[in-house]
Protein backbone atom coordinates (compact mmCIF):
# COMPACT_ATOMS: atom_id res chain seq x y z
CA UNK A 1 0.00 0.00 0.00
CA UNK A 2 1.49 3.67 -0.76
CA UNK A 3 -0.32 6.56 0.91
CA UNK A 4 0.27 9.98 -1.19
CA UNK A 5 -0.97 13.32 -1.09
CA UNK A 6 -2.62 15.40 -3.76
CA UNK A 7 -3.38 19.30 -4.24
CA UNK A 8 -7.08 19.77 -4.82
CA UNK A 9 -8.31 22.85 -6.51
CA UNK A 10 -11.81 23.94 -7.27
CA UNK A 11 -13.57 23.06 -3.66
CA UNK A 12 -15.17 25.38 -2.57
CA UNK A 13 -17.51 24.48 0.67
CA UNK A 14 -17.14 21.63 2.83
CA UNK A 15 -19.81 19.37 1.07
CA UNK A 16 -16.82 19.05 -1.44
CA UNK A 17 -14.93 16.89 0.63
CA UNK A 18 -17.34 14.56 0.56
CA UNK A 19 -17.91 14.29 -2.87
CA UNK A 20 -14.15 13.56 -3.43
CA UNK A 21 -14.46 10.89 -1.01
CA UNK A 22 -17.43 9.23 -2.24
CA UNK A 23 -16.42 9.09 -5.89
CA UNK A 24 -12.56 7.59 -4.63
CA UNK A 25 -14.20 5.09 -2.41
CA UNK A 26 -15.94 3.42 -5.63
CA UNK A 27 -12.80 1.95 -6.40
CA UNK A 28 -11.71 -1.01 -4.82
CA UNK A 29 -8.02 -0.36 -5.13
CA UNK A 30 -8.63 2.76 -2.62
CA UNK A 31 -8.48 2.00 0.74
CA UNK A 32 -8.97 5.21 2.28
CA UNK A 33 -9.58 8.89 1.67
CA UNK A 34 -8.71 11.81 3.28
CA UNK A 35 -9.85 15.25 2.11
CA UNK A 36 -9.70 18.87 3.70
CA UNK A 37 -11.03 21.28 2.34
CA UNK A 38 -8.99 23.99 4.18
CA UNK A 39 -5.64 23.13 3.38
CA UNK A 40 -7.48 21.92 -0.60
CA UNK A 41 -5.25 18.89 0.27
CA UNK A 42 -6.17 15.20 0.17
CA UNK A 43 -4.37 12.21 1.60
CA UNK A 44 -5.11 8.54 -0.12
CA UNK A 45 -3.72 5.37 0.56
CA UNK A 46 -3.99 2.74 -2.17
CA UNK A 47 -2.64 -0.03 -3.91
CA UNK A 48 0.12 1.12 -6.15
CA UNK A 49 0.40 -2.14 -7.80
CA UNK A 50 -2.95 -2.13 -9.38
CA UNK A 51 -3.20 1.92 -9.31
CA UNK A 52 -1.36 4.67 -11.02
CA UNK A 53 -1.19 8.66 -9.52
CA UNK A 54 -2.54 9.63 -13.00
CA UNK A 55 -5.46 7.09 -12.73
CA UNK A 56 -6.33 8.94 -9.32
CA UNK A 57 -6.21 12.55 -10.82
CA UNK A 58 -8.65 11.00 -13.45
CA UNK A 59 -11.00 10.34 -10.76
CA UNK A 60 -10.58 13.88 -9.14
CA UNK A 61 -11.44 15.27 -12.68
CA UNK A 62 -14.17 13.57 -13.16
CA UNK A 63 -15.73 14.54 -10.51
CA UNK A 64 -14.70 18.22 -11.54
CA UNK A 65 -12.12 19.06 -9.38
CA UNK A 66 -8.27 19.54 -10.07
CA UNK A 67 -5.89 17.30 -8.95
CA UNK A 68 -2.04 17.40 -8.71
CA UNK A 69 0.94 15.37 -6.72
CA UNK A 70 1.42 17.74 -3.60
CA UNK A 71 4.86 19.47 -4.14
CA UNK A 72 5.24 22.03 -0.80
CA UNK A 73 7.65 24.23 -3.41
CA UNK A 74 5.50 24.14 -6.47
CA UNK A 75 2.23 24.58 -4.61
CA UNK A 76 3.71 27.72 -2.35
CA UNK A 77 4.35 29.42 -5.74
CA UNK A 78 1.00 28.80 -6.82
CA UNK A 79 -0.13 30.21 -3.52
CA UNK A 80 1.51 33.44 -3.86
CA UNK A 81 0.80 34.03 -7.38
CA UNK A 82 -3.19 33.46 -6.95
CA UNK A 83 -2.41 35.86 -4.02
CA UNK A 84 -0.87 38.63 -6.27
CA UNK A 85 -3.74 37.66 -8.64
CA UNK A 86 -6.63 38.69 -6.02
CA UNK A 87 -4.13 42.15 -4.43
CA UNK A 88 -3.80 43.50 -8.46
CA UNK A 89 -7.45 43.05 -9.02
CA UNK A 90 -8.46 44.78 -5.72
CA UNK A 91 -6.55 47.76 -6.47
CA UNK A 92 -7.93 47.44 -10.28
CA UNK A 93 -10.84 47.50 -8.72
CA UNK A 94 -10.38 50.16 -6.56
CA UNK A 95 -8.62 52.61 -9.60
CA UNK A 96 -11.63 51.77 -11.65
CA UNK A 97 -13.92 52.79 -8.70
CA UNK A 98 -11.79 55.79 -8.63
CA UNK A 99 -12.94 57.42 -11.81
CA UNK A 100 -16.41 56.01 -11.93
CA UNK A 101 -16.67 58.26 -8.64
CA UNK A 102 -15.20 61.36 -10.30
CA UNK A 103 -18.16 60.93 -13.67
CA UNK A 104 -21.27 60.13 -11.04
CA UNK A 105 -22.57 64.17 -11.79
CA UNK A 106 -23.17 62.37 -15.61
CA UNK A 107 -23.26 58.89 -14.78
CA UNK A 108 -26.94 57.82 -12.42
CA UNK A 109 -25.52 54.83 -10.53
CA UNK A 110 -27.77 51.81 -10.63
CA UNK A 111 -30.21 51.54 -7.95
CA UNK A 112 -29.03 48.58 -4.93
CA UNK A 113 -32.85 47.48 -4.21
CA UNK A 114 -34.20 44.29 -2.41
CA UNK A 115 -36.25 43.45 -5.64
CA UNK A 116 -32.42 43.70 -7.14
CA UNK A 117 -31.60 41.22 -3.77
CA UNK A 118 -34.51 38.84 -4.97
CA UNK A 119 -33.50 38.55 -8.52
CA UNK A 120 -29.72 37.85 -7.39
CA UNK A 121 -31.08 35.13 -4.91
CA UNK A 122 -32.96 33.50 -7.83
CA UNK A 123 -30.06 33.17 -10.50
CA UNK A 124 -27.43 31.98 -7.18
CA UNK A 125 -30.08 29.77 -6.48
CA UNK A 126 -30.35 28.14 -10.40
CA UNK A 127 -26.45 28.43 -10.38
CA UNK A 128 -26.36 26.57 -7.34
CA UNK A 129 -28.49 23.46 -8.23
CA UNK A 130 -25.82 22.77 -10.00
CA UNK A 131 -23.88 21.63 -6.78
CA UNK A 132 -27.14 20.79 -5.29
CA UNK A 133 -26.94 17.51 -7.85
CA UNK A 134 -23.70 16.31 -6.61
CA UNK A 135 -24.87 16.24 -3.24
CA UNK A 136 -28.16 15.33 -3.62
CA UNK A 137 -28.66 14.24 -6.35
CA UNK A 138 -28.44 10.33 -5.66
CA UNK A 139 -32.17 11.05 -3.24
CA UNK A 140 -33.85 12.32 -6.25
CA UNK A 141 -32.99 9.13 -8.27
CA UNK A 142 -33.86 6.85 -5.42
CA UNK A 143 -37.42 8.29 -6.02
CA UNK A 144 -37.73 8.41 -9.31
CA UNK A 145 -36.52 4.84 -9.32
CA UNK A 146 -39.14 3.87 -7.15
CA UNK A 147 -41.87 5.65 -9.43
CA UNK A 148 -40.52 3.80 -12.87
CA UNK A 149 -40.88 0.59 -11.30
CA UNK A 150 -44.18 1.24 -9.98
CA UNK A 151 -45.11 2.46 -13.49
CA UNK A 152 -46.15 5.56 -12.69
CA UNK A 153 -44.61 9.32 -13.97
CA UNK A 154 -42.44 11.49 -11.28
CA UNK A 155 -44.31 14.80 -11.85
CA UNK A 156 -46.13 14.34 -8.59
CA UNK A 157 -43.27 13.34 -6.48
CA UNK A 158 -41.56 16.45 -8.14
CA UNK A 159 -43.85 18.29 -6.71
CA UNK A 160 -43.69 16.53 -3.18
CA UNK A 161 -40.04 17.07 -3.09
CA UNK A 162 -39.85 20.71 -4.35
CA UNK A 163 -42.34 21.53 -1.84
CA UNK A 164 -40.40 19.78 0.79
CA UNK A 165 -37.29 21.53 0.02
CA UNK A 166 -39.11 24.97 -0.77
CA UNK A 167 -40.82 24.50 2.93
CA UNK A 168 -37.78 23.82 4.58
CA UNK A 169 -35.94 26.50 3.82
CA UNK A 170 -38.55 29.18 4.34
CA UNK A 171 -38.48 27.48 7.67
CA UNK A 172 -35.20 27.75 8.80
CA UNK A 173 -34.58 31.12 6.81
CA UNK A 174 -37.20 32.47 9.25
CA UNK A 175 -35.62 30.97 11.96
CA UNK A 176 -32.45 32.92 11.03
CA UNK A 177 -34.01 35.86 10.69
CA UNK A 178 -35.89 35.79 13.98
CA UNK A 179 -32.35 34.93 15.87
CA UNK A 180 -31.06 37.86 13.71
CA UNK A 181 -33.95 40.06 15.07
CA UNK A 182 -33.12 39.43 18.43
CA UNK A 183 -29.83 41.32 18.62
CA UNK A 184 -30.96 43.75 16.04
CA UNK A 185 -33.20 45.97 18.76
CA UNK A 186 -31.50 49.19 17.89
CA UNK A 187 -30.87 50.66 14.19
CA UNK A 188 -27.16 50.76 15.05
CA UNK A 189 -27.13 47.09 16.35
CA UNK A 190 -29.22 45.91 12.88
CA UNK A 191 -26.76 47.56 11.13
CA UNK A 192 -23.66 46.31 12.78
CA UNK A 193 -25.54 42.31 12.29
CA UNK A 194 -25.71 43.50 8.45
CA UNK A 195 -22.41 44.52 8.32
CA UNK A 196 -21.22 41.16 9.47
CA UNK A 197 -23.62 39.23 7.34
CA UNK A 198 -22.36 41.12 3.97
CA UNK A 199 -18.86 40.50 5.32
CA UNK A 200 -19.38 36.55 6.04
CA UNK A 201 -21.17 36.62 2.43
CA UNK A 202 -18.05 38.45 0.69
CA UNK A 203 -15.96 35.51 2.39
CA UNK A 204 -17.72 32.74 1.55
CA UNK A 205 -17.91 33.96 -2.68
CA UNK A 206 -14.13 34.60 -2.04
CA UNK A 207 -14.18 31.21 -1.07
CA UNK A 208 -16.56 29.92 -3.76
CA UNK A 209 -13.82 31.58 -6.30
CA UNK A 210 -11.04 29.43 -4.44
CA UNK A 211 -8.71 32.81 -3.79
CA UNK A 212 -7.24 33.25 -0.43
CA UNK A 213 -7.48 29.95 0.91
CA UNK A 214 -6.54 31.26 4.47
CA UNK A 215 -10.62 32.56 4.31
CA UNK A 216 -10.92 28.96 4.52
CA UNK A 217 -10.73 28.25 8.17
CA UNK A 218 -13.80 30.58 8.72
CA UNK A 219 -16.73 28.44 7.83
CA UNK A 220 -19.69 26.90 9.79
CA UNK A 221 -19.42 23.12 10.94
CA UNK A 222 -22.53 21.49 10.92
CA UNK A 223 -23.39 19.96 14.34
CA UNK A 224 -22.77 16.33 14.57
CA UNK A 225 -26.21 15.46 15.87
CA UNK A 226 -27.73 16.89 12.67
CA UNK A 227 -25.74 15.46 10.42
CA UNK A 228 -26.17 12.01 12.01
CA UNK A 229 -30.30 12.63 11.90
CA UNK A 230 -29.47 14.01 8.48
CA UNK A 231 -27.90 10.89 7.32
CA UNK A 232 -30.11 8.41 9.20
CA UNK A 233 -33.40 9.68 8.24
CA UNK A 234 -32.14 10.21 4.02
CA UNK A 235 -31.21 6.25 4.38
CA UNK A 236 -35.08 5.42 6.03
CA UNK A 237 -36.40 7.41 3.88
CA UNK A 238 -34.84 7.64 0.75
CA UNK A 239 -37.66 7.29 -1.68
CA UNK A 240 -40.38 9.50 0.04
CA UNK A 241 -39.55 13.05 -2.13
CA UNK A 242 -41.65 14.57 0.34
CA UNK A 243 -39.25 13.88 3.37
CA UNK A 244 -36.37 14.05 1.05
CA UNK A 245 -37.20 17.41 0.61
CA UNK A 246 -37.97 18.81 4.23
CA UNK A 247 -34.31 16.85 4.90
CA UNK A 248 -32.19 19.44 2.71
CA UNK A 249 -32.78 22.77 5.10
CA UNK A 250 -30.94 20.83 7.27
CA UNK A 251 -27.86 20.15 4.99
CA UNK A 252 -26.16 23.19 6.38
CA UNK A 253 -22.51 21.87 5.00
CA UNK A 254 -23.40 23.08 1.77
CA UNK A 255 -21.68 26.73 1.18
CA UNK A 256 -23.85 28.61 -0.49
CA UNK A 257 -27.19 27.69 1.41
CA UNK A 258 -24.74 28.79 4.59
CA UNK A 259 -24.31 32.21 2.89
CA UNK A 260 -28.02 32.16 2.26
CA UNK A 261 -28.59 31.73 5.97
CA UNK A 262 -26.38 34.29 6.86
CA UNK A 263 -27.94 36.88 4.67
CA UNK A 264 -31.81 35.71 6.43
CA UNK A 265 -30.15 36.77 9.85
CA UNK A 266 -28.62 40.02 8.41
CA UNK A 267 -31.71 41.02 7.78
CA UNK A 268 -32.80 41.16 11.08
CA UNK A 269 -36.82 39.97 10.44
CA UNK A 270 -38.31 36.37 10.26
CA UNK A 271 -40.63 37.61 7.03
CA UNK A 272 -37.49 38.92 5.50
CA UNK A 273 -35.26 35.80 6.44
CA UNK A 274 -38.29 33.45 5.17
CA UNK A 275 -38.49 35.41 2.21
CA UNK A 276 -34.97 35.18 0.88
CA UNK A 277 -34.69 31.27 1.41
CA UNK A 278 -37.89 31.08 -0.39
CA UNK A 279 -36.46 32.42 -3.23
CA UNK A 280 -33.21 30.83 -2.86
CA UNK A 281 -35.39 27.77 -2.94
CA UNK A 282 -37.36 27.92 -5.88
CA UNK A 283 -34.12 28.78 -7.86
CA UNK A 284 -32.72 25.35 -6.91
CA UNK A 285 -35.31 23.52 -8.01
CA UNK A 286 -35.43 23.68 -12.13
CA UNK A 287 -31.89 22.27 -12.44
CA UNK A 288 -32.40 19.32 -9.33
CA UNK A 289 -35.26 18.19 -10.64
CA UNK A 290 -34.28 18.24 -14.30
CA UNK A 291 -30.74 17.07 -13.31
CA UNK A 292 -31.29 13.84 -15.57
CA UNK A 293 -31.53 16.34 -18.74
CA UNK A 294 -28.99 18.80 -17.48
CA UNK A 295 -26.02 16.51 -16.56
CA UNK A 296 -26.26 14.50 -19.95
CA UNK A 297 -24.51 17.65 -21.67
CA UNK A 298 -22.99 19.79 -18.70
CA UNK A 299 -19.00 18.49 -17.71
CA UNK A 300 -18.43 18.05 -14.05
CA UNK A 301 -15.63 20.85 -15.33
CA UNK A 302 -17.97 23.12 -16.47
CA UNK A 303 -20.49 22.63 -12.84
CA UNK A 304 -17.24 23.99 -11.50
CA UNK A 305 -17.50 27.07 -13.20
CA UNK A 306 -20.64 27.84 -13.14
CA UNK A 307 -20.25 27.54 -9.56
CA UNK A 308 -17.93 30.29 -9.31
CA UNK A 309 -20.38 32.73 -11.25
CA UNK A 310 -22.84 31.57 -8.17
CA UNK A 311 -19.80 32.65 -6.01
CA UNK A 312 -19.26 36.09 -7.98
CA UNK A 313 -23.31 36.47 -7.26
CA UNK A 314 -22.70 35.50 -3.36
CA UNK A 315 -20.17 38.64 -3.45
CA UNK A 316 -22.20 41.04 -4.86
CA UNK A 317 -24.88 40.14 -2.11
CA UNK A 318 -22.59 40.70 0.24
CA UNK A 319 -21.51 43.65 -0.76
CA UNK A 320 -25.46 44.82 -0.98
CA UNK A 321 -26.34 43.64 2.45
CA UNK A 322 -22.94 45.57 3.37
CA UNK A 323 -23.57 48.90 2.63
CA UNK A 324 -27.01 48.51 3.53
CA UNK A 325 -25.83 47.31 7.07
CA UNK A 326 -23.19 50.79 6.76
CA UNK A 327 -26.41 53.33 6.03
CA UNK A 328 -28.89 51.47 8.94
CA UNK A 329 -25.46 52.55 11.65
CA UNK A 330 -26.12 56.36 10.35
CA UNK A 331 -22.51 56.87 10.20
CA UNK A 332 -22.21 58.10 6.20
CA UNK A 333 -20.07 55.38 5.44
CA UNK A 334 -21.94 53.78 2.86
CA UNK A 335 -21.52 53.96 -0.83
CA UNK A 336 -24.18 56.44 -1.57
CA UNK A 337 -23.08 58.80 0.62
CA UNK A 338 -19.43 58.47 0.37
CA UNK A 339 -20.27 59.03 -3.91
CA UNK A 340 -22.60 62.17 -3.10
CA UNK A 341 -19.66 62.98 -1.00
CA UNK A 342 -16.49 62.64 -3.50
CA UNK A 343 -19.03 64.46 -6.25
CA UNK A 344 -19.03 67.68 -7.29
CA UNK A 345 -21.75 69.42 -5.06
CA UNK A 346 -24.81 71.02 -6.58
CA UNK A 347 -25.62 74.86 -6.57
CA UNK A 348 -29.42 74.32 -6.64
CA UNK A 349 -30.60 76.14 -3.77
CA UNK A 350 -33.37 75.04 -1.13
CA UNK A 351 -36.66 76.58 -0.55
CA UNK A 352 -38.66 77.83 2.48
CA UNK A 353 -39.77 74.56 3.20
CA UNK A 354 -36.27 73.37 4.26
CA UNK A 355 -36.53 75.86 6.94
CA UNK A 356 -37.64 75.79 10.63
CA UNK A 357 -40.43 78.16 12.10
CA UNK A 358 -39.73 79.66 15.49
CA UNK A 359 -42.86 79.02 17.11
CA UNK A 360 -43.49 78.73 21.08
CA UNK A 361 -39.96 77.95 21.77
CA UNK A 362 -39.64 75.38 19.00
CA UNK A 363 -38.11 75.21 16.20
CA UNK A 364 -40.72 73.77 13.54
CA UNK A 365 -40.57 71.74 10.90
CA UNK A 366 -42.68 70.12 8.30
CA UNK A 367 -42.07 67.24 5.83
CA UNK A 368 -44.06 65.46 3.58
CA UNK A 369 -43.60 61.51 2.97
CA UNK A 370 -44.43 60.71 -0.87
CA UNK A 371 -43.74 57.40 -2.53
CA UNK A 372 -40.35 58.44 -4.10
CA UNK A 373 -39.52 59.90 -0.42
CA UNK A 374 -38.93 62.58 1.57
CA UNK A 375 -40.34 66.18 0.71
CA UNK A 376 -37.89 67.86 1.72
CA UNK A 377 -35.14 65.51 2.90
CA UNK A 378 -32.58 68.07 4.21
CA UNK A 379 -33.31 70.77 6.86
CA UNK A 380 -30.97 73.08 8.76
CA UNK A 381 -31.54 73.31 13.07
CA UNK A 382 -29.87 75.40 15.37
CA UNK A 383 -28.36 73.47 18.45
CA UNK A 384 -30.35 73.04 22.02
CA UNK A 385 -33.57 74.61 20.72
CA UNK A 386 -36.44 71.86 20.35
CA UNK A 387 -37.75 70.71 17.32
CA UNK A 388 -40.99 69.57 16.79
CA UNK A 389 -40.48 67.28 13.01
CA UNK A 390 -44.36 67.56 11.55
CA UNK A 391 -44.55 64.43 9.26
CA UNK A 392 -47.58 63.59 6.98
CA UNK A 393 -47.80 60.52 5.46
CA UNK A 394 -49.08 61.16 2.36
CA UNK A 395 -48.01 57.68 -0.32
CA UNK A 396 -46.66 55.16 2.45
CA UNK A 397 -45.53 52.26 1.08
CA UNK A 398 -43.57 49.05 2.31
CA UNK A 399 -40.20 50.89 2.61
CA UNK A 400 -41.52 54.56 3.70
CA UNK A 401 -43.08 53.50 6.18
CA UNK A 402 -40.88 54.06 8.71
CA UNK A 403 -37.95 56.14 9.48
CA UNK A 404 -35.08 55.82 12.02
CA UNK A 405 -32.22 58.52 12.91
CA UNK A 406 -28.98 56.38 15.00
CA UNK A 407 -27.40 59.35 15.95
CA UNK A 408 -30.91 60.55 18.22
CA UNK A 409 -32.06 57.01 18.99
CA UNK A 410 -35.00 57.51 17.11
CA UNK A 411 -36.72 54.61 15.42
CA UNK A 412 -40.86 54.73 14.48
CA UNK A 413 -43.71 54.03 12.25
CA UNK A 414 -45.06 56.70 9.88
CA UNK A 415 -48.99 56.73 9.57
CA UNK A 416 -51.42 58.40 7.20
CA UNK A 417 -51.90 61.67 8.04
CA UNK A 418 -50.22 64.01 10.58
CA UNK A 419 -47.74 63.35 13.34
CA UNK A 420 -45.40 65.12 15.27
CA UNK A 421 -41.88 63.77 16.59
CA UNK A 422 -39.80 66.13 19.23
CA UNK A 423 -36.16 65.91 19.81
CA UNK A 424 -33.63 68.34 20.75
CA UNK A 425 -30.31 68.37 18.58
CA UNK A 426 -27.10 68.68 21.67
CA UNK A 427 -24.50 68.37 19.33
CA UNK A 428 -23.47 70.66 16.15
CA UNK A 429 -22.78 68.90 13.09
CA UNK A 430 -24.77 66.40 10.81
CA UNK A 431 -27.21 64.45 11.92
CA UNK A 432 -28.51 61.70 9.23
CA UNK A 433 -31.56 59.57 8.78
CA UNK A 434 -33.36 57.14 6.74
CA UNK A 435 -36.22 54.27 6.03
CA UNK A 436 -35.97 51.61 8.19
CA UNK A 437 -33.85 49.82 5.15
CA UNK A 438 -30.89 52.48 4.58
CA UNK A 439 -32.09 53.31 1.37
CA UNK A 440 -34.17 56.93 1.29
CA UNK A 441 -32.44 59.20 3.16
CA UNK A 442 -32.35 62.05 4.27
CA UNK A 443 -30.10 64.96 7.18
CA UNK A 444 -30.03 67.51 9.53
CA UNK A 445 -27.62 70.27 9.62
CA UNK A 446 -27.02 71.23 13.20
CA UNK A 447 -25.78 74.46 13.60
CA UNK A 448 -24.24 76.75 16.73
CA UNK A 449 -23.72 79.81 15.53
CA UNK A 450 -26.99 80.66 13.16
CA UNK A 451 -29.78 82.46 12.77
CA UNK A 452 -32.68 80.10 11.59
CA UNK A 453 -34.98 83.55 10.54
CA UNK A 454 -32.06 84.83 7.70
CA UNK A 455 -33.43 82.32 5.40
CA UNK A 456 -30.28 83.69 2.61
CA UNK A 457 -27.83 82.24 5.15
CA UNK A 458 -29.95 79.10 5.76
CA UNK A 459 -30.54 78.80 1.90
CA UNK A 460 -26.25 79.06 1.69
CA UNK A 461 -25.78 76.28 4.18
CA UNK A 462 -28.62 73.82 2.66
CA UNK A 463 -27.17 74.33 -0.85
CA UNK A 464 -23.59 72.67 0.24
CA UNK A 465 -25.52 69.69 1.05
CA UNK A 466 -26.00 67.33 -1.37
CA UNK A 467 -28.96 64.45 -0.02
CA UNK A 468 -27.85 60.64 -2.29
CA UNK A 469 -31.05 60.74 -4.56
CA UNK A 470 -34.12 58.81 -3.30
CA UNK A 471 -35.09 55.90 -6.19
CA UNK A 472 -36.84 53.73 -3.55
CA UNK A 473 -36.04 50.54 -1.58
CA UNK A 474 -37.59 48.60 -4.50
CA UNK A 475 -39.88 46.81 -2.29
CA UNK A 476 -42.85 47.58 -3.60
CA UNK A 477 -45.89 49.80 -2.69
Amino acid sequence: MTKRKFKIKGMHCKSCEKIIENILHKNKNIKSVKIDYVTETGEILYNSDKLSEDKILKLISQAGYEGSILDEESSDRKGLSTYLRGIIAIIGILVAGYFILGLTDKISLPQISQNMSYGLLFLVGILTGFHCIAMCGGFVVSYTTKDAQEGRTSYKSHLLYGLGKTVSYTLIGASFGFLGSIITFTPLMRGVAGIIAGLFLIIFGINMLGLFSSLRVIRFKMPSFVSKFVGVQSKEHNKSPLIIGLLNGLMIACGPLQAIYIMAAGTGSWLEGAKLLFVFALGTLPVMIGFGFFTSFISSKATQKILKISGALVIILGLIMLNTGLALTGQGYDARTLVTSISPKTTTSASSNNIAIQKNGYQEIRMDVISSGWSPNKFILKKGVPVKWIITGKELTSCNNAIQVPKLGLKFNIKKGEQIIEFTPTESGSIPWSCWMGMIQGTFIVKDNIDITKSVELNQELAKVNIPKARGCGCGG
